[in-house]
């Protein structure tokens, strides 16, 4: 069975090279008609799945007449504005006759490395995907600076892989894959299908940026740059053929491409990732039901929580300890400390009346990484 099939969560990224139409300056509607009846195959078979898609930079070009050339902060700026729409019309315009919806998301590089709007992002994408939406992600360029932006839409996919928790990023590229020297320049180099670990000697393959497209920045150097941000969160990553129909049945078909293999699975390497690569903001006092509650892998209520100390905000890493203060674990918390301490003890159904606002428990399952052994206090 192919990488793409067993995949549970998949994330494509398409390129403003495979999205035009070179012709006309248009999006290529046959091309993305091709690939929407690829997706909506994939989702009958109850994959998740989430794109990120360039073009608008692109398109918005020729909306608003500006000539093929370098463009200033300013005017791609503008071009993103007036060719966002024309983007999500010719993703919506291709998904609608399989049923599909399309939802757009533009993030900034803060909203993947902040954490509140981390979690407020991986949320609105999460509640997408459970709708059956198919969200189209893009970089905001209307407002991104050349110092606060992500550079590519290669790296942004990643960054978005490792947002939703995917276990599989899929970039189309103008070529099958990697290949130990530029195929261009050396016909005979050979096809590399399969990569375990990004070493020095991957990342030399990969070579400079594609600058042969006339949109894009990208190019194989980021392409494994984006493998090694998907693979420390335990994605694998495909780099496959995009110019052609259907490019995600020819790549279960078989077609030539290469897998980039992760070392763990998405949800080991995030719990790894709160439990050790966080700075804890604050500590969570648990009595001895939900420290065993916690144990057998369930989820902390306030109802369980007798303190909460520090200073942390939404989404922040706490400690929690148990009445001993030996740690019990680490997690994200989905409170501040304020809203914390005012729901101490409360059932679930009770904290509306409190907050004014439904809510769920203090630090989910999901976002808690237990400690193996429950460390004595400090």
């Amino acid at each position: 069975m192919s990488a793409l099939a067993q995949a549970r969560l998949a994330v494509i990224k398409v390129g403003s090279a495979l999205l035009m139409d070179e012709a006309n300056g248009e999006a290529d509607g046959a091309w993305l008609g091709s690939l929407a009846a690829d997706l909506a195959r994939l989702r009958r078979r109850g994959q998740g799945v989430v794109v990120v898609s360039s073009g608008a930079v692109a398109l918005g070009r020729g909306r608003l007449g500006l000539a093929r050339r370098t463009l200033t902060l300013a005017e791609k700026q503008a071009a993103a504005a007036a060719g966002q729409s024309l983007l999500m019309r010719a993703w919506e315009e291709a998904l609608e006759p399989h049923g599909l919806r399309a939802a757009q998301v533009l993030l900034t590089p803060d909203d993947t490395e902040v954490r509140r709007r981390f979690v407020n992002a991986r949320a609105t994408l999460e509640t997408l995907i459970a709708c059956g939406a198919i969200a189209v992600v893009n970089e905001n360029d209307t407002v991104a600076t050349q110092e606060l932006r992500y550079g590519d839409n290669d790296r942004l996919a990643a960054r978005v892989a490792q947002m939703v928790g995917a276990d599989l990023l899929v970039l189309l590229s103008d070529v099958d894959g990697l290949y130990a020297a530029d195929p261009r320049l050396d016909p005979a180099a050979p096809h590399v299908p399969r990569v375990e670990i990004i070493d020095d000697a991957v990342k030399a393959m990969a070579g400079g940026a594609n600058r042969r497209a006339g949109h894009g920045v990208g190019g194989m150097a980021t392409k494994i740059a984006a493998a090694g941000i998907a693979a420390a969160v335990g994605c694998r990553t495909i780099i496959a053929l995009g110019r052609q129909a259907s490019p995600l049945a020819a790549l279960e078909a078989g077609a030539r491409h290469t897998l980039i293999e992760a070392a763990a699975t998405p949800a080991a390497a995030y719990k790894a990732w709160i439990g050790g690569s966080l700075t804890p903001r604050g500590v969570l006092v648990v009595d001895d039901g939900a420290a065993a509650a916690l144990r057998a892998g369930k989820s902390l209520l306030a109802a369980g929580v007798c303190d909460a100390e520090g200073q942390f905000g939404k989404g922040d890493a706490v400690v929690i300890r148990d009445g001993a203060g030996r740690e019990l674990g680490r997690g994200l918390a989905r409170y501040d400390a304020a809203e914390a301490r005012r729901i101490l003890g409360l059932k679930s159904a009770q904290i509306a009346s409190r907050l004014g606002y439904a809510g769920g428990p203090i630090v989910h399952a999901d976002d808690l990484a237990l400690a193996s052994v429950a460390a004595e206090p400090a």
